[in-house]
C-alpha cells in the first residue's frame, strides 16, 4: 500500500510539471506557429547595412541647364514710388531707378510697385497693408480712396459717392510735392505735413524712406 501511495505522488509530482510544459509549448506552437513573434508574419531579412530606396528626385541643373538666377536691387521704398512717379507712373512699361549700390535698375508697377500697397508687414513688422483701408470700394474706404490696383491710386482721394476721379496724390508727376510723399516719407517718425504717418502705426524707428526692400534688376542684366 505504501508503495502504491509513493508511485502515485511520484507520478503526481513528476508528470504535473510535465503536463505544464506540454500544455505551454503547445499553446506557442500552434498559435505563433514557426516565429517567434507571434503575428503569423515571418521577420524579413535583414542586413548590417541598412537597405536605401532609390532616390526619386531629379538631379539639381548646373551649367547652361541650370536657370538664369534673378539679381534683385535693393532700394528704400519711398524711393523706387518716387522713381516711378517721376517716370510719369506707367502701368506696364518699366521705369528706371538708382539702387543703394548706385547701379541703374528697371522696374514696373506690377511687379515692384504695388506690393508696397498691398502687401502687409512690409513698411514695419505688424503692418496693415495700405489696401486694408483704401480699398475698391471707395464709398466706405478711408479717404475714399482705392489703392489696391493702379486705376485706384491714379484716381487720387476724397472719390465721395464713388467718383471715377478725386484729387490727385501723385503730384501730377512730381514725387516730392505729391501727398502721397507728404504721408510716407517720414523723417524722425513724423510727416512733412503735420499729419499721421503712413501707413498707420509707424513707429519712428523705421527710416524716413521708409523699409529697404528688392525690386527690379539691374539694367546690365536685363538687357542682356
Amino acid at each position: 500500500m505504501k508503495d502504491q501511495t509513493k508511485t502515485i505522488i511520484f507520478i503526481v509530482l513528476f508528470g504535473l510539471p510535465v503536463m505544464l510544459i506540454a500544455y505551454v509549448f503547445g499553446l506557442y506552437f500552434f498559435g505563433c506557429g514557426t516565429n517567434d513573434s507571434c503575428s503569423g508574419i515571418a521577420k524579413p531579412v535583414v542586413t548590417p547595412i541598412p537597405t536605401l530606396i532609390a532616390a526619386t528626385m531629379p538631379a539639381p541643373k548646373v551649367g547652361a541647364e541650370a536657370g538664369p538666377l534673378v539679381v534683385k536691387c535693393q532700394v528704400s521704398a519711398v524711393d523706387l514710388i518716387g522713381a516711378w512717379v517721376n517716370a510719369g507712373s506707367p502701368e506696364t512699361d518699366a521705369f528706371q531707378f538708382t539702387d543703394l549700390d548706385e547701379k541703374t535698375c528697371t522696374a514696373t508697377f506690377k511687379a515692384d510697385v504695388q506690393k508696397l500697397f498691398s502687401e502687409a508687414n512690409l513698411w514695419y513688422s505688424g503692418a496693415a497693408a495700405c489696401t486694408t483701408c483704401h480699398y475698391a470700394d471707395v464709398a466706405k474706404a478711408t479717404m475714399n480712396m482705392d489703392m489696391s490696383s493702379y486705376a485706384g491710386i491714379l484716381a487720387g482721394s476724397q472719390r465721395k459717392d464713388g467718383a471715377p476721379t478725386g484729387n490727385d496724390i501723385l503730384g501730377g508727376g512730381d514725387w516730392e510735392t505729391s501727398l502721397l510723399y507728404q504721408m510716407v516719407y517720414a523723417p524722425e517718425g513724423q510727416s512733412t505735413i503735420g499729419r499721421q504717418v503712413m501707413p498707420l502705426g509707424r513707429p519712428a524707428t523705421v527710416p524716413a524712406e521708409g523699409p529697404i526692400v528688392f525690386a527690379g534688376t539691374p539694367v546690365e542684366l536685363s538687357s542682356e
